[in-house]
């Protein structure tokens, strides 16, 4: 009796502890529920930092940014060179061809000029991809990969579109729409870079 009372104490510290970890393990941003550490292209990748695209007062979309390493400036984010993920999970409905054009302009507005002749292929399949969903409703989430000797991949609902634009600057130029000088939402920028709001 003692035996069996010993077992089912162990068992139950066993299972709070065992959930403990799986609640420590993702974080909630406005409903969205993200892992700390997920596996990109059989390698973890760790929550840098997550937050909400405000449009005027609504919520538009939540971002996530995912490094091999967690890092606190866009220099670093830039400069590290594994694998790396930038998830957006949709908090409204949206007109994909309408996000894209305004993807194209984040892109160009944060891009130096010694860079941009290069971005031209990647800011074309950009126009293309976008062009291609028509549209993402609440709920949708799309994944722009960047896994190093393949270039940058673009995923909705699971599924890849288009094959990867390989110019190795392209990554960075897309995570400058929300680390560059001129971010989608400043706030938002600091909660991916993992600074306190």
């Amino acid at each position: 009796m003692i035996l069996f009372s010993r077992c089912s104490l162990a068992l139950a510290c066993l299972m709070l502890w065992t959930t403990s970890a799986a609640v420590a393990a993702t974080l909630d941003v406005s409903g969205v529920k993200l892992q700390d550490t997920i596996n990109l292209r059989g390698s973890p990748v760790v929550l840098n930092g997550a937050g909400v695209r405000y449009k005027a007062i609504f919520k538009v979309y939540v971002a996530a940014l995912y490094l091999e390493k967690k890092v606190d400036t866009p220099e670093e984010v830039g400069s590290l060179a594994g694998k790396k993920r930038i998830a957006v999970t949709m908090l409204r409905d949206i007109d994909a061809n309408e996000l894209g054009k305004l993807f194209v302009r984040g892109i160009s507005d944060n891009a130096p000029k010694s860079e941009f002749a290069k971005l031209i292929p990647g800011l074309t399949k950009t126009g293309e991809i976008f062009a291609s969903i028509k549209k993402l409703s609440t709920g949708d989430e799309f994944t722009i990969d960047y896994v190093p000797g393949v270039g940058t991949s673009f995923w909705v609902k699971g599924v890849q579109l288009l094959t990867p634009v390989t110019e190795p600057e392209y990554f960075n130029a897309v995570m400058r729409i929300w680390l560059g000088p001129n971010p989608a939402d400043w706030k938002l920028k600091d909660a991916m870079l993992g600074k306190p709001s």
